[in-house]
């Protein structure tokens, strides 16, 4: 179901390589949501967002690496949609550890926060880079 389409491509090929594992990520959680056989999804749920978090701290300062070493303009939005991003994983990993949540719902409100930065922060943000890079 999330795959990295070619609309999604930037074209800097690090960060595309990146992206792709983001979609990963999410094919995952849209897996075990329809996962019939797996009534208790709780350490599924915790791995993919424990996965999820760990990489896009590794991914956003890959990024922001590469976007200082451009000389990039607008690396200070950047940084602060990458935290509000980074905050937000938090924030699905307090209300995970509440159990209160659940599951499926859980699973829902994690795809599709992380569907709208797939299609927002991908194509409008980081499209800019590759814009950028070929006025250079």
């Amino acid at each position: 179901m999330y795959e990295m389409k070619p609309e999604y491509y930037i074209g800097i090929d690090m960060i595309d390589e990146e992206h792709k594992q983001l979609f990963k990520y999410a094919d995952e959680a849209y897996e075990l949501l329809h996962d019939e056989f797996t009534p208790d999804k709780y350490d599924r749920i915790d791995i993919i967002l424990e996965n999820l978090r760990n990489y896009t701290v590794k991914h956003f300062s890959d990024e922001e690496q590469y976007m200082e070493s451009i000389h990039y303009k607008k690396i200070f939005t950047q940084k602060v949609q990458h935290q509000e991003f980074i905050h937000k994983l938090d924030e699905f990993m307090e209300h995970h550890n509440d159990e209160v949540e659940d599951q499926d719902e859980q699973i829902m409100g994690i795809l599709k926060y992380l569907t709208e930065w797939l299609v927002n922060h991908i194509l409008y943000v980081d499209g800019q880079i590759a814009e950028f890079v070929s006025k250079m």
